[in-house]
């Protein structure tokens, strides 16, 4: 889930230079903008080779290094926004994750949230076991083996890797650390980490254990185990519990622990206090050595488990892992990603395709988090101690992935589907209110989206809380009575330049583009449960969007509280928590998926509106504030960031969705693995949001509304797609004469009939269903043109 450090957002100046557009993307499109050469990517034979294997986990933690792509981050002094993915081992919707750590989080915050690795930075700092952090790098313990002298944290002891030998694959991560001569080797389980160390011939093998700076208290019980317990975790990023358990698969001959010195925690070498044979310890950056003999190629194994007490933490550390097999533990965790992964299968496109196609999709299931499987203990919001009566899952980033991700989980998991609702209406009965996100309430967008695709549910139990949230002014619908007074949430002019980005604002504009889009799910889940007051209130307030529009401009844009147009306003700047949430006043015009024929509308009808869509593309990306990360450009058009991540598909409803099949095309290509390493994502890969963007986009289709049933047409980049859904049905895409160059669909037959819609509703797929797209290298400007063709929408077009 995002921070509101973490995040920004930037736009560029005028709307000039309209037509600019379709010579300048489409003749790049053309001349082959996405066969770019990838040394890490090799041409290996598709045939023989299990989907799991194309995957590199590795994808989403390097930059994009083109300028032209980046725009104007990052500010001086920072790294720039890299996807901040893991590669670390672990399971689909996993808690527990063993992750390579190579940024010092304890003595930096370079990226706005705590990712544990950077694909560029040259040494290793250390590994964790697990912890259930949002981002790795937040994890605890650190575990880094060294051979020799070593520091204590946070200075730690790094060592030099050599990226030509580093492997990660799902459910699998190693490398040489080649200061230490030492290979480090992880998987994972459900529920534990296991670390394998490939140690030299040396007296002096050590593997250091320590909590992060909050510290905590570590003991060393026998020659095999440490544990310990971390202060003060917040619960939300712990849903594995704060006690770890560690046990190594031999004795050690030599064991001592530290902190840091009482006054002196910030600092390591020089203010320290390690002591040999010392069994207990707490405080800051608390944490133990061990030593071991070892002969040239000899292993030791560290298992890791946590749990909300150290008893807790050993029975899962038992029944999950009895033994310390390693490759019996990778093998399992292989076959589970395996059969997620043959599920969707995919055949032509070149190996870098299908490599970005599944490394996306491992990505895609970073999030929500398994907490306890039906039966287990675990601890509830208000923290107590309970037995799961369903799979139970963490809170749904819902501003990110659950603009997308979740519609990919319906697809291929009602089944979780079913749980993750469960498991948030639970949580909302624990708090007394629906979780939200930022600064939409999107938790309805889940809701209302599973109904339309036929997923059982107690709906109405869940609408008691969605409707709490959306009319009790003390939920967390922030702004709530001046929302629902004006129809609008107003701003403050912030002192001084609000650019570089303002962060004390209430995002006046895009709040209330978001609670408007919540209010017309929420109008038809009302609608359905019979409820018709309801939904007529809430489709009256769906359409508060257009009090934040001014004619004037052509753009939302803010209001004072009396009701005046904010000014000045430029739509090329990232006004961040002013105004806009991360965005430009460029990217959030585009945010009303719920009633795009009314921004139609409101711009003066399809050719003012495909004008002005054409110049998002085409402004150039000027401005004078930095947004950090509002990477993976094409104009104004942001990828790296959620609010206008479906603009490409919004052709779809102005006649022309050729243009929404070059650019989809354009997007995949330039902004996903685009640098010198293969790996760069835009912006922030926010728990599997800009993942799951590539994997439906590159099937061909996008839920631009994820609460409507709704499946925009894009351009699919494969040959032939299978979707094996959860219902045991299959839904194929063929594209016939598909290559670089024919990326425009020339006509499609839906179960082999004439289909001329730029969309397919899921009722159309739900029993199965073959679309077949023929392909070509000019688009067909006929072909769901027609406006009678175009998606649904809360307003009709006007003939």
């Amino acid at each position: 889930m995002e921070t509101s450090d973490a995040r920004s957002r930037r736009g560029a100046s005028s709307n000039r230079n309209r037509p600019r557009f379709l010579t300048t993307a489409l003749a790049v499109l053309a001349l082959g903008s996405m066969d770019v050469v990838h040394a890490q990517v090799v041409d290996a034979p598709q045939r023989g080779m299990h989907a799991v294997d194309a995957a590199d986990p590795r994808v989403g933690t390097a930059p994009l290094d083109r300028q032209a792509l980046i725009g104007n981050a990052p500010p001086p002094g920072e790294l720039l926004y890299s996807g901040l993915t893991s590669p670390g081992a672990r399971l689909p919707h996993s808690a527990t994750e063993a992750a390579p750590v190579n940024v010092n989080l304890d003595l930096s915050y370079p990226m706005g949230v705590g990712t544990p690795y950077y694909y560029t930075n040259p040494t290793m700092i250390g590994f964790t076991g697990g912890g259930g952090s949002t981002y790795g790098g937040n994890a605890e313990p650190m575990v880094m083996p060294v051979v020799g002298d070593w520091t204590v944290p946070p200075a730690y002891t790094p060592s030099y890797y050599d990226k030509a030998h580093e492997k990660a694959s799902p459910g699998y991560y190693s490398v040489n650390l080649d200061t230490f001569h030492t290979r480090v080797e992880l998987t994972a389980t459900q529920r534990t980490s296991l670390m394998r160390f490939t140690f030299p011939a040396s007296h002096r093998s050590n593997v250091i254990v320590n909590l992060r700076r909050q510290g905590g208290h570590v003991e060393v019980v026998g020659d095999r185990t440490i544990r310990g317990v971390a202060a003060d975790k917040p619960r939300e990023n712990d849903t594995d519990g704060p006690w770890f358990v560690a046990e190594f698969s031999r004795p050690f001959v030599a064991f001592g622990t530290f902190r840091a010195s009482r006054g002196s925690e910030d600092w390591g070498l020089g203010d320290k206090d390690v002591q040999a044979e010392r069994r207990i310890v707490s405080g800051s950056y608390a944490g133990a050595y061990v030593t071991f003999d070892t002969k040239a190629g000899e292993q030791v194994l560290v298992r890791i488990a946590h749990g909300h007490s150290a008893e807790e933490a050993e029975q899962r550390l038992r029944a999950e892992d009895p033994d310390g097999d390693f490759e019996r533990v990778h093998n399992q965790a292989r076959a589970s990603w395996t059969r997620l992964f043959d599920r969707v299968e995919v055949t032509g496109g070149t190996p870098k395709q299908r490599m970005l196609f599944y490394s996306t999709l491992f990505q895609s299931f970073a999030s929500p988090r398994l907490v306890a499987r039906k039966g287990e203990r675990f601890t509830d919001s208000n923290g107590q101690v309970r037995v799961a009566e369903h799979d139970r899952y963490g809170p749904v980033p819902f501003w990110d992935t659950g603009r997308n991700q979740i519609v990919l989980l319906m697809l291929l998991e009602p089944q979780v589907v079913q749980d993750i609702m469960r498991s948030e209406l639970d949580m909302a009965r624990e708090r007394g209110y629906m979780n939200t996100s930022f600064h939409g309430d999107h938790a309805v967008l889940l809701y209302d989206g599973a109904w339309q695709r036929g997923i059982p549910f107690d709906y109405a139990g869940a609408y008691t809380y969605l409707r709490k949230n959306a009319t009790d002014p003390k939920g967390p619908r922030h702004y709530l009575d001046e929302y629902a007074k004006n129809g609008w949430i107003a701003d403050i002019v912030p002192p001084g330049n609000p650019s570089p980005p303002y962060a004390g604002g209430k995002a006046g504009v895009a709040t209330t583009l978001e609670y408007a889009w919540d209010d017309h799910a929420l109008a038809d889940v009302a609608r359905r449960l019979g409820k018709a007051d309801d939904a007529r209130m809430f489709l009256r307030r769906a359409a508060s969007y257009r009090n934040v529009f001014d004619p004037s401009t052509g753009f939302m844009r803010g209001k004072t509280a009396d009701g005046q147009w904010i000014a000045p306003f430029d739509p090329g700047e990232p006004y961040y928590n002013f105004m806009m949430k991360e965005a430009s006043g460029w990217s959030t015009l585009w945010l009303v998926p719920h009633d795009v024929q009314g921004l139609i509308d409101l711009l003066g009808g399809r050719a003012a509106f495909n004008a002005k869509l054409d110049a998002f593309f085409s402004t150039p990306y000027q401005p004078k504030g930095i947004c950090r990360d509002c990477t993976g450009m094409i104009g104004q058009y942001v990828q790296g960031n959620q609010p206008d991540q479906q603009a490409a598909y919004l052709y779809a409803w102005s006649g022309q969705p050729w243009k929404t099949q070059a650019l989809t095309r354009r997007i995949l290509a330039e902004l996903y693995g685009s640098d010198a390493s293969g790996y760069g994502f835009p912006g922030m890969d926010d728990q599997g949001s800009t993942s799951s963007w590539y994997v439906l986009s590159a099937m061909g289709f996008y839920p631009v509304d994820p609460s409507s049933p709704d499946y925009i047409l894009g351009s699919p980049i494969f040959d032939r797609v299978r979707l094996h859904m959860g219902n045991g049905k299959v839904f194929e895409i063929i594209a016939r004469n598909n290559s670089a160059r024919n990326v425009y669909i020339q006509s499609a037959m839906l179960n082999g009939k004439r289909w001329t819609k730029p969309w397919f509703s899921h009722a159309d797929i739900a029993n199965g269903a073959t679309l077949v797209l023929t392909m070509g290298p000019e688009p067909n400007k006929a072909w769901g043109a027609d406006p009678h063709d175009a998606p649904p929408s809360m307003s009709v077009h006007q003939q």
